[in-house]
């Protein structure tokens, strides 16, 4: 318990502390006006109050990454911890808070075009695609995850395609209607609904005092398939969106385009990311008591196959165990409307892209809706063969969870590139940027299923990702050393 309390208070801290240190390198400025208030159109650009930015941000990041995420984290043991802490910290909050203040001061662009307008137009062109990808599997994911769980909890009787239908015909009138008319009203109650879910877990650490395993009792991997999941690079692709997630930074400009003052960058970049830590350390802490206790180690294993439950099946397991039974089904749910509203959220966030890309006004609900179908279509494609498919599912989760992590590798070069055009210690995102680079690169080379692994030897795996963290590094420098003094052609 000493450990997860002592985790909790660095994550306080790093808000306290670090996010104002991130906002004096920005130089943040009360005074300039927002693109909210500029031109705002009553669809995307619409001004609310910071309190409910505060809490849609939550929920658009949030979805079941702190918590299914955290769950599957858990499994190595308390290694995790450190990751969720200093990942949210000096990795994750920073990534979120700088991309979403850029987005502010480039008129609420979207992440492509904060991508290319650092990084070069051939990378903007390649972002686009590879943003609306993420965005489908997440759309995908975010569909089956719910529909699923909904269809195994409370109507067994159901074809599951019936949830799925409701879920995604949601989804459309959630991403064409303005922001302020669905998600500005109720995403704010589920977000209150996920802290809850994480607030009744600290109640049940209370009641029940579960031997929390200690930081000084060893980082060993304890992943019950160890020799084929080693922690360096495995957790860290499982553990996204409580660390460092590139969705993140795809969702802040929505909210960027509904501030009406740069002060709240803070509070609502970093703050919702540090909030984000917390849910994860918290689910992390319960899964590891029931992974690795004697007592509780039989509930996580599937009785029909043997194998290790993950992250939504360990909700479940959970729940029942500690809460009585309408708590545990208010936590289902809370999962569920997790799921949900970072899904719908997606697609909203592909459609911009798409707009932007095309610049296409998005204010005629027509237009709205000749963007959005195509991208729905092709939602709907990626969903049938994860639900049809035995190991559909599986396999487009690794897609997106690998997926993700090369987005925010991608944008934390491109916030060095910026802090460097600006003059500013770039150091604070290179060091993350260079991190995740080796994360995403060994994971291709190292992992088994995934990747390469099955047919190189591991050591060679961390060279080819040493070796490729090194030269996008070197890249980098002699960038610095022949244009890094210039300012960017279509800077803000």
């Amino acid at each position: 318990m000493v450990t997860f309390l002592i985790a909790i208070v660095l994550l306080v801290l790093g808000y306290l502390v670090y996010s104002k240190i991130i906002e004096r390198v920005l130089v943040v400025d009360p005074k300039r006006v927002t693109p909210a208030v500029a031109h705002p159109d009553g669809v995307d650009y619409v001004p609310m109050k910071p309190w409910r930015i505060y809490l849609i941000q939550f929920l658009n990041i949030a979805g079941v990454g702190p918590i299914c995420g955290a769950i599957m984290g858990a499994q190595f043991g308390t290694a995790s911890f450190l990751w969720i802490v200093f990942g949210s910290i000096f990795a994750g909050a920073v990534h979120d808070f700088i991309a979403g203040f850029i987005s502010i001061r480039r008129d609420g662009a979207s992440l492509p075009e904060i991508h290319g307008a650092y990084l070069g137009n051939g990378v903007k062109q390649f972002m686009r695609i590879f943003t609306v990808l993420l965005m489908i599997l997440v759309g995908a994911v975010f569909v089956n995850t719910p529909a699923v769980l909904l269809n195994q909890n409370f109507t067994p009787d159901w074809n599951v395609f019936l949830w799925v239908g409701i879920i995604f015909a949601y989804y459309l009138v959630a991403t064409l209607l303005p922001i302020d008319k669905l998600i500005g009203k109720i995403y704010p109650i589920f977000g209150f609904l996920l802290l809850g879910m994480a607030l009744a877990i600290v109640v049940a650490f209370i009641v029940y005092r579960p031997a929390l395993p200690e930081v000084w009792q060893g980082l060993q991997n304890q992943h019950p398939d160890a020799a084929h999941n080693p922690i360096f690079p495995m957790m860290f692709i499982s553990i996204a969106c409580g660390a460092i997630s590139g969705f993140h930074a795809t969702q802040s400009p929505l909210m960027a385009r509904c501030m009406t003052n740069e002060k709240q960058a803070r509070p609502v970049f970093y703050g919702a990311m540090i909030t984000e830590g917390v849910v994860a350390l918290i689910w992390a802490a319960a899964a590891t008591v029931f992974y690795h206790d004697p007592m509780l180690q039989q509930l996580t294993v599937n009785p029909e196959t043997g194998a290790t439950l993950g992250g939504n099946a360990m909700v479940g397991v959970i729940a029942n165990a500690w809460f009585p039974k309408v708590i545990a089904v208010i936590c289902v749910l809370g999962v569920i409307s997790a799921a949900v509203t970072s899904g719908d959220t997606a697609l909203r966030s592909a459609r911009l892209i798409v707009a932007d890309f095309l610049h296409y006004e998005q204010k005629p609900v027509k237009n709205r809706l000749f963007v959005a179908l195509p991208i729905f279509a092709v939602t709907a494609g990626v969903l049938v063969y994860s639900l049809i498919d035995a190991k559909g599912f599986d396999v487009i989760w690794r897609y997106f969870a690998w997926s993700n992590q090369v987005l925010a590798t991608v944008t934390l070069w491109t916030l060095t590139v910026y802090l460097c055009y600006k003059h500013k210690p770039y150091i604070i995102t290179l060091l993350p940027a260079m991190f995740m680079t080796m994360v995403t690169g060994c994971f291709l080379f190292v992992a088994e299923k995934e990747g390469l692994g099955s047919f190189i030897p591991r050591w060679l795996g961390y060279t080819i990702g040493a070796a490729i963290t090194f030269a996008l590094t070197l890249l980098f420098y002699v960038w610095k050393r022949r244009r890094g003094g210039k300012e960017a052609s279509d800077e803000e």
